[in-house]
This record gives structure tokens, sequence and C-alpha cells, in this order.
């Protein structure tokens, strides 16, 4: 199965992507899509996040362990492993690649933290739980564009070069949110920092501690960027540091709107242009959901809610295959839904696993 690379739409823009070190490089971990924006004609799409475009679920939990990792490592004070080459080959379309780099991963584990983890913007809700489970974090909440009724709000922030800017954090209660260990925040992407300024701010303000490390798995801040965070530590009084699995820039024509523009005019069709899907008949499968067991991070994730959906999986995968009318050398996609990233990944890993023999191959994405 062929897998999209993101390469296209970098040439026809003349955007480049470069990077910095010797691991694993930004040009590896993101590609470029189109987007109808009059302010940026390019959006980067990762190709370990499993939001965009469909991956294997073991490489986008591989991806968010490792990154989880190098936050453990910055905490400890050790060197993290080098994994710059699993990743690449699991990046080359390798199942069994993604399998080890996922399983390495799984056996390196930390074990009880005082780490709270926050993952924030949608996007990076999935990774968030990921980086907690590396870490084995006390908490981890997400935030939300949500407003349920009734919920308790902690704070908010701004996403300001978002279409929809407004984020709350919703925990069960405030003490979620006000213990005296880390603070670790999760991101998908680093571009200039200030979303993650935004929050440290509020965050602080409401419940002061004295480090936080930023977890990204891109990093394209400038000096200038970089400067800025380092200044709010300063006001704040704490230590802030940023980990990612690459570094770079990039590097964007001046006529890369023009570009874009013209490239989303002739590659769009009408309104309604489009001929409806065929497809076999919908299948409704009642699945045995653990009672009382988040399916996602809104308001809070505790270390014994994984251990029970570690516990579950397994057999909610078995009751899943059972039920889909799937040939040998099939492709199974498990779709989330917007913030809902976390369960839909975990359920299609826990089915890669169990199909791998009969050849299917399962990816998972989740709609934006």
């Amino acid at each position: 199965m062929s897998e999209w690379s993101g390469r296209w739409v970098a040439q026809q823009l003349g955007v480049v992507l470069s990077g910095t070190g010797d691991g694993v490089q930004v040009s590896e971990l993101v590609g470029l899509a189109l987007r109808r924006n009059p302010r940026r004609a390019h959006l980067l799409v990762s190709r370990v996040l499993g939001k965009h475009v469909p991956t294997d679920p073991r490489l986008v939990r591989a991806a968010g362990l490792l990154l989880g990792e190098l936050v453990a490592a910055e905490l400890g004070g050790a060197a993290a492993p080098d994994c710059a080459a699993g990743l690449r080959a699991a990046l080359a379309n390798d199942p069994g690649a993604s399998r080890a780099l996922r399983d390495k991963a799984l056996a390196r584990k930390a074990s009880g933290s005082d780490v709270c983890v926050l993952g924030y913007a949608e996007t990076a809700t999935g990774l968030g739980h990921l980086v907690a489970e590396a870490v084995d974090a006390e908490v981890y909440l997400h935030s939300t564009r949500r407003d349920p009724l009734g919920a308790y709000q902690f704070g908010g922030f701004a996403e300001e070069h978002s279409h929809a800017t407004e984020h709350r954090l919703l925990p069960l209660h405030a003490g979620m949110l006000s213990g005296s260990g880390p603070l670790v925040l999760v991101d998908d992407e680093l571009s200039t920092g200030r979303t993650v300024r935004n929050t440290l701010a509020m965050v602080h303000q409401l419940a002061p501690r004295r480090r936080y490390v930023v977890a990204a798995l891109i990093d394209l801040r400038s000096a200038e960027d970089e400067a800025e965070l380092q200044t709010l530590a300063q006001e704040l009084g704490a230590e802030i540091s940023v980990v990612s699995l690459a570094r770079g820039q990039v590097l964007v024509p001046e006529d890369a709107l023009v570009r874009g523009a013209q490239l989303v005019a002739e590659h769009s069709r009408p309104r309604g242009a489009s001929e409806p899907a065929e497809h076999s008949g919908a299948h409704r499968v009642a699945l045995d959901w653990p009672a009382d067991l988040p399916d996602g991070g809104r308001h809070g994730v505790l270390r014994v809610h994984r251990a029970r959906l570690e516990a579950a999986l397994p057999g909610m995968a078995r009751q899943l295959a059972a039920q889909l009318p799937l040939d040998d050398d099939a492709t199974l996609l498990v779709l989330g839904t917007e913030e809902l990233m976390h369960a839909p990944l975990r359920l299609a890993e826990a089915l890669a696993d169990q199909l791998d023999t009969r050849g299917i191959a399962v990816r998972t994405s989740t709609t934006s």
C-alpha cells in the first residue's frame, strides 16, 4: 500500500523543510498539504501523529512514547536513547519496524512519576496520552473546544493562529492541576511557541510550579522565539525547557500564497460535484467498553485508568475483529473524531497486532 509523502505540495509551492542535528529530520516527520487560508498557503501534516493521514497505529504510539522518553530524560538528567534509525525504518512503511520500535519503547517506560501532563489544541490530545504513558504520569488532561453544561472550568487559553481559537481546561476538580511536581505541556508542532506561552502564563497564574517541560514532535521556533520563552520563565520564576523529536525551519518563498491559491483553484471541485461513495452497509458493534473508564482526557485520566484500558484492549479488539467483514490482505481504517484520538488509536493498535497474521493493514486517523 502506497503511503502519502507530503512532497507534492512542497515541490509546487517551493517550500523547503530544513533540519538541524544528526537525528531524524523534520522533513522525515512531516509533509505539506494545501489549505484555504488567506494568510498561509500550506499546512504541516505529521506522518507519525495519526491525525490527518491514515498511519500505522504502532508507529503513532512509538513516536509518542519516544517523545515521552525525551521528557523523562530531561527531568531525570539522563541521556535519551538514540532511536533515529528505528524511526526511519518505521517511516519506510515497514510494519515489522513499527512494531519493534513500539515494543522497545514500551520496555523502557518509566514508572510512578509525580508528573502532570497537559495536551492541547485538539491535534495533540492523543499525543499527550502517549507522553503521559511514557512517564507514567499520575494525571493527564487535554484541552477542549467543547463547553459541556455544568463542567468545572479551570482556565483557558487562546490558539491565536487557529480557526477556532478558544480552548478550555475542564478537569473533574481543581486538584488535578494543583500538584507540586513538574508539568509537561504536549503539542505536535512548535512554530512560534506563542500558544505555549499563553498556556504557561495561564496555568502558572492559577497553579504555579517550579518546573515545566514543553514536548513537541517538531520544533520550528526561531532564536527570537526561544528567547521569548526564556523571558517568560524569568517572569514566572520557573524553569522551562523544550524537547522534540526533530528541530528545524520552514523556508517559505514570497510567492507561496499566490501559488497556493492557484493550486487550490485548479484542484477544487464545485460543491455537490462529488459522487456518493458506494459501500456494502453499516455494522454497529456494541463494544464492551469498561464502565466508568474515560474514553479521552477532556476531564482527566489517571494512572489507574491506563491500567484498566491496557487490560481491556485485547478483548475489545477480538470483539471487533470477530464482527468485521474483512478479507485477508485487506486494509482497515479506524477513524476517530476531532479530539477523540487516543481510544481509536489504541483499538487500532490492538487490532493490528491481532490481524498481522492475515496480512491485514490497519491504519488510524481522526477527523478535524
